[in-house]
């Protein structure tokens, strides 16, 4: 029996999931600056992307082929720009890092220079509004940008 390759993705991020579940609950904050705690967050996400994992090896995809050379490298750089931002976004804040990395993200997938900037700049400063503003969670201005600030 041949497994498809939406199986050993789904597998994988079953890994994941769980790493980012035992990192959560492992998490130890002796008071609490956020409504529903630094917790809740990364173990729903991890609850999330188990369920969604099961529907890819229980029910993969039609053609089960693994992506061409073109693809997979596209993959693999989205892979490194997540990286990059988990790197750096402490460094240089959420809104310089989110607007770098999705401007980089929306390039890569073929979005002209112009379009690609603006929905940097929306996401970035949107979701900082959001995170914020709506569910009252701080985060970082960048420690490059703080002396600015």
């Amino acid at each position: 029996m041949r497994i498809a390759a939406d199986q050993v993705l789904g597998i994988a991020l079953i890994g994941l999931a769980a790493f980012i579940a035992v990192q959560a609950i492992q998490l130890e904050i002796p008071f609490s600056y956020e409504p529903v705690g630094p917790k809740a967050f990364p173990l729903g996400l991890s609850i999330l992307l188990t369920v969604l994992s099961l529907v890819l090896i229980f029910r993969p995809g039609a053609n089960g082929q693994w992506p061409h050379k073109a693809l997979a490298l596209k993959l693999l750089l989205v892979l490194a720009l997540l990286l990059a931002y988990a790197i750096l976004f402490t460094q240089l804040g959420f809104i310089v890092s989110s607007l770098l990395v999705v401007t980089a993200l929306a390039r890569l997938f073929d979005a002209t220079w112009g379009k690609a900037l603006v929905t940097g700049v929306i996401m970035s400063v949107v979701g900082y509004f959001l995170f914020t503003a709506v569910l009252g969670i701080s985060l970082p201005s960048g420690y490059w940008f703080a002396s600015f600030i």
